[in-house]
């Protein structure tokens, strides 16, 4: 938004303050300055000087909305906020990185010398790093055209902290395929792929994690390292740790020097640990900050004394746990400095070109000030979106000759607001560019700050919107998870599958078979008793994961040929096909029921939706748009919203709701339990502050009187929105003009409440929401009988939890809880066992006496739990100590820490759920999965434990838990009986007899694919291992080929394998050929193409004579069609010819009949 930083210009103390920083006669100190004024005066002095800068802020909110306020005002991201972390001490067996990445890229970025202002608190600008000159000594640069040694590569990248995977899906990860090399650094959005010819670089590409296909070419790429703390290699650090440990004395250097010997021991063996942050001091003898990247930059501190405070009481904590860690032996002397205090802090602003900024004077400690500048500026409060609020605000400041600039929200918001303000006869004019400073101007712009601003001696005022300034950390988008699940279908040997045909089966791995010569690969799948299948892979469309609907059931297998299957197979699809016909049905006469057609959207409407705090994420404008449309139209809606907990399902629900009481009508919002009616309420009321809508509430949170009394009003009609649980639903409940109904999470209902909903939407307009996620292509599948709406993008303000596997130590459980405790949060203690679950409170109230604890579990009554949740709302409880659950239970902003005894007893599904009931504020949240410390683990756990291990950010422990809440939510929609029968088939078969029965039902052919035809010639068809050596990949590329369906897939494929293996070879090629042709031939209505000796045999599902003629005429003397209980058609192959190519013109003959 550029224009921004001339606005000061006219300012005398701000040109004073450019003179200062220009001649170098700092430190400056300028006052009277809130934060927005900070971000607008550091902003406008670095651009107009063209030099780096560093702003050093009290904490991270204050940090991070300083960043985002210059990041709104440049129009562009020219300032990088850089988090403080959290080091680990403790040996864990996995710990998320999400912090430390976004620091070294940062640091990446200023080290290439793309970053030019860089924003922390003031915990996180002291904090020690790595040096930068240590930064690009590590930072190895790769040039198209030069030669490079792959092994040497290949070291550097483990050296550097990279970890090596199958596939490139996070940061910080490599992979390597013969002459390929993937790699994602830590300061790029996107990873990158480096093709070798021989040693030499041929291209260097971006590509996509999502689809593994390349988009831009670069000439070079850096790859610095990828954690901090990095070490050349175990045989240096055990050098460090030993020369360490020899200088130790004492009882406490006793213990360090066990501990050291039992690390020097593992790094021996060559293992390294997940973290080396406690050996800091070792490593680094001469550590750096982020002040040692920018020795030139203009160093902004805003207020000193905060940081000050901050500093100390940090220092303080730091001291605590420190001490602990001596006791322990974890740290010794000379290893326990982890980052500078406030004293340096000084020494950094005496030193540099400082510029001081504060609200207040006050004291700034020993910072030797050459000038003392008092700024006046005025803050304004945020406009809140109503519109007459700001017309009379604008007019006042016009009347003054102010010049006015008027943050909207959004671009959209931006045009109507400019031709809103010039009906009213003001010149106002929408611009991204802030042109000359003119008097009684309005410009209008499409974004929004933290607050406005006044400057009263420059007649400039600027208005902004009332959002809630969104996180400086860049997110990278996140894929849609319909992508995600075919990554799923990573079989593994020992997987349970699903054959269209034979049924559930084991799948045994893929195995070479010779035949006549000819090498191919096929499927062993291992059935009931000693049956085993051999499955061609060109076949592999025909098998799928066997996904059930629980995690741990045991699967049945199936007989081969027996009837069984058929008879299970045959059922289900009689049911899918009931359950199709019954919701169509449903569908089809709702569309035939009048109902209200709501009027289009008010000003009011606009004037409510301006005030939502916070931005729309694009999911949720999209879902908005759905349910208006709906309840514009003259049909009742029946409307399914799907979304994660705390992706704002509220808010879209509120915005209908909205809609309906500027219509006159009322709406009911029910809920399953008195406690989250109770939450909704609050919600609810404060979102309809300031406009006429009265909010009521019926529930046992209510005495009789008072319920009668909500009762009379509803009657009347004189309550807009009622919010209540199934007490809504009873007879007594009547109301004047219900016009829309809100329900959330239904399937927690009893199927009596059911019924009741039944009833009401026959024509009231109803909405559904629920928090489990529903898959894509169960959507796909019900589309035209069921209407669903879908949220799949987190809101932007969410700080990534920082995730511990560990194991369980009552000294770390302390440690976090006290931590907790101390910045005044409360804490979930998760103990999944009703009958211990008292002692185990007992035990930490022991660990913790000052703290105050409650159990839950689900043998209390509703009226107990509504009391505890109540309790920990009110800030009256410091740690619940509970079963699973709080999976279900309220939203705790202020609860930020979660610890979970034996997680690895728990499905992944429900880590994910219950990891999602932290990190709901803008604080930084921290979860610890603990396992015993047990020698032996299950084969399921240790698998879990695996998984748990990659949940951290995103890895496949991510993907299956998703799997596995959407396959829960599928569960939810189709009901109970269903569930039983996604069990018998699978998954994946159950979805595909919906869509056909859906599809049926809608009168539409339902799609056959390519599955009928099974081809068995001479041809070298297979994937070499030396091409692709992971099995995941291969069978996952297997499949693609087998779903080709058109000349074009198969280009399109091809053009793939070249992009990440390489060129394929002749078998790969004959693969793809294989299954064209067979796409083909069944789609002729052939079932079976096998070869005989020197000829091929064609057998049709029914033999076309007309076709066989034609084809017996075209290549005369070669075809003979033989009659029978299975008829089949001979085509000879002539000498020197290729099967394929005889099939292929057979094939070519019989459809041109």
């Amino acid at each position: 938004m550029n224009g921004f930083e001339q606005l000061l210009s006219g300012m005398p103390e701000f040109r004073q303050i450019k003179a200062a920083v220009e001649s170098r006669d700092t430190p400056v100190l300028a006052t009277g300055l809130s934060e927005v004024h900070k971000a607008h005066l550091i902003y406008s002095l670095t651009s107009l000087l063209r030099k780096r800068g560093l702003v050093v802020a009290s904490d991270e909110a204050n940090a991070m909305r300083i960043c985002e306020d210059i990041n709104i005002m440049a129009g562009e991201p020219v300032a990088a906020f850089y988090p403080s972390r959290d080091l680990t001490f403790h040996e864990v067996t996995g710990v998320s990185h999400e912090y430390e990445h976004a620091r070294l890229s940062v640091l990446g970025r200023l080290s290439a010398g793309t970053a030019r202002l860089v924003v922390a608190s003031a915990r996180a600008a002291l904090q020690y790093t790595m040096p930068p000159g240590l930064l690009r000594e590590k930072t190895r640069t790769l040039r198209t055209g030069e030669s490079y040694r792959m092994e040497e590569l290949l070291a550097f990248l483990v050296s550097a902290g990279y970890t090596r995977a199958d596939q490139v899906d996070g940061v910080c990860q490599f992979s390597q395929r013969g002459g390929i090399l993937d790699f994602f650094p830590p300061h790029t959005p996107d990873p990158f792929r480096v093709e070798f010819w021989g040693e030499e670089i041929d291209t260097i590409s971006t590509f996509k994690t999502d689809t593994q296909r390349r988009e831009d070419t670069v000439k070079q790429v850096d790859i610095p390292p990828a954690a901090e703390v990095v070490a050349d290699s175990p045989s240096r650090l055990c050098r460090l740790l030993e020369t360490a440990a020899k200088s130790l004395r004492g009882t406490q250097g006793k213990r360090a020097k066990e501990k050291l010997a039992q690390e020097i021991e593992k790094l021996e063996g060559g293992a390294m640990p997940e973290s080396l942050d406690r050996w800091l001091p070792l490593i680094y003898p001469a550590p750096a900050t982020i002040f040692d990247y920018l020795p030139d930059a203009v160093f902004f501190l805003c207020d000193t004394g905060n940081c000050r405070e901050v500093l100390r009481s940090a220092q303080a904590q730091n001291s605590e746990d420190i001490k602990l860690l001596f006791e322990e032996g974890v740290l010794f002397k000379g290893c326990d400095r982890f980052n500078e205090d406030f004293v340096d802090l000084q020494r950094h602003a005496a030193e540099g070109c400082t510029v001081l900024l504060d609200t207040f004077v006050r004291s700034v400690g020993d910072i030797p000030l050459r000038q003392l500048l008092n700024i006046n500026a005025v803050q304004l409060s945020s406009w809140s979106g109503e519109f007459s609020a700001l017309l009379e605000e604008v007019q006042a400041y016009t009347a003054s000759g102010y010049c006015i600039v008027v943050f909207a929200g959004t671009p959209r918001a931006a045009v109507t607001l400019a031709e809103d303000l010039q009906k009213q006869g003001i010149n106002a004019i929408e611009s991204e560019k802030i042109g000359a400073f003119t008097p009684r101007l309005v410009y209008v712009v499409g974004r929004s700050m933290s607050a406005g601003v006044e400057y009263p001696d420059l007649r400039l005022a600027i208005l902004s919107q009332a959002k809630s300034v969104r996180q400086g950390i860049k997110k990278r988008p996140r894929h849609k998870e319909g992508k995600q699940l075919k990554d799923i279908s990573d079989l593994t040997p020992g997987d349970h599958v699903v054959h269209i045909a034979h049924g559930i089966g084991v799948f045994e791995g893929i195995v070479k078979r010779e035949i006549q010569g000819v090498v191919k690969d096929y499927i062993k799948i291992r059935y009931a008793g000693t049956d085993t299948l051999f499955v061609p892979v060109t076949q592999l469309d025909l098998v799928t994961k066997y996904v059930g609907v629980r995690e741990d059931a045991a699967v049945r297998l199936s007989k081969l040929n027996s009837v069984e299957w058929q008879k299970t197979r045959a059922r289900v699809k009689k049911a899918v096909e009931d359950m199709a016909k019954e919701l169509t049905e449903l569908y089809a006469k709702r569309m035939q029921v009048k109902g209200h057609a709501f009027s289009p959207d008010t000003d009011w409407q606009n004037d409510f939706e301006r005030r939502f705090p916070y931005d729309e994420t694009d999911d949720q404008l999209r879902c908005i748009e759905e349910i208006k449309a709906d309840m514009e139209r003259e049909s009742p809606m029946d409307r399914l919203l799907c979304g994660d907990v705390g992706f704002g399902k509220t808010e879209v629900a509120l915005r209908a709701a909205f809609k309906c009481v500027m219509d006159g009508k009322q709406c009911a919002l029910l809920c399953p339990t008195t406690i989250l009616a109770w939450q909704h309420y609050q919600t609810v009321r404060r979102r309809m502050e300031g406009f006429p809508v009265k909010v009521d509430l019926l529930s046992r949170f209510r005495t009789a009187r008072e319920q009668k009394q909500v009762l009379d009003e509803l009657r009347r009609g004189e309550t807009d929105i009622i919010i209540g649980t199934h007490r809504l639903v009873q007879n007594d409940v009547k109301f004047k003009d219900l016009g829309l109904c809100i329900i959330d999470e239904e399937q927690r209902f009893g199927v009596r409440h059911k019924e009741k909903f039944k009833e009401m939407r026959a024509n009231v307009d109803v909405l559904n929401l629920s928090a489990t996620p529903i898959p894509r292509t169960l959507n796909m599948a019900m589309s035209g009988i069921r209407d669903m709406s879908i949220l799949e993008e987190a809101p932007q303000d969410r700080h990534p939890v920082q995730t511990y596997v560990v194991e369980h130590d009552w000294g770390l459980v302390t440690q976090a809880i006290e931590r907790e405790i101390r910045r005044g949060g409360q804490v979930f203690y998760l103990h999944n066992r009703v009958e211990s679950i008292d002692s185990c409170a007992y035990k930490i109230q022991q660990l913790v006496p000052s703290a105050r604890i409650v159990t839950a579990h689900g043998k209390m009554n509703e009226e107990q739990l509504s009391a505890v949740w109540r309790q920990l709302l009110d800030y009256e409880v410091d740690i619940l100590v509970c079963t699973t659950i709080i999976e279900t239970g309220v939203d705790v902003p202020n609860c930020n820490t979660l610890i979970i005894e034996n997680a690895d007893h728990m499905g992944l599904s429900q880590l994910y759920q219950l990891r999602g009931r932290v990190g709901r504020s803008n604080r930084r949240a921290f979860a610890y999965l603990t396992f015993k410390p047990d020698r032996e683990l299950s084969d399921i756990a240790t698998k879990r434990l695996a998984a748990i291990r990659e949940f951290t950010s995103f890895g496949s422990g991510f993907r299956i838990a998703m799997r596995d809440l959407e396959i829960r939510g599928a569960g939810n929609i189709l009901g109970s009986q269903q569930h039983g029968h996604m069990e018998a088939v699978g998954y994946d078969m159950y979805l595909k007899l919906l869509s056909d029965a859906v599809a049926e039902q809608r009168g539409e052919a339902p799609t056959h694919a390519a599955t009928e035809c099974m081809v068995d010639v001479r041809v070298g068809a297979h994937i070499p291992e030396e091409y692709i050596d992971n099995l995941a990949q291969r069978i996952d590329i297997y499949k693609k080929i087998a779903g080709i369906q058109t000349e074009e897939d198969a280009l399109d494929l091809i053009d793939e394998l070249i992009d990440r293996f390489g060129e394929p070879p002749e078998a790969v090629k004959g693969l793809v050929d294989v299954a064209l042709v067979r796409n083909t031939a069944s789609l002729m209505g052939i079932r079976e193409i096998s070869q005989r000796g020197d000829a091929v045999l064609l057998y049709p599902e029914v033999m076309d004579m007309q076709r066989a003629g034609a084809l017996a005429v075209k290549l005369r003397g070669r075809v003979m069609v033989s009659a029978g209980a299975k008829p089949y058609i001979t085509v000879k192959i002539p000498p020197g010819s290729e099967p394929l190519d005889t099939i292929r013109e057979a094939l070519a003959a019989m459809d041109e009949a």
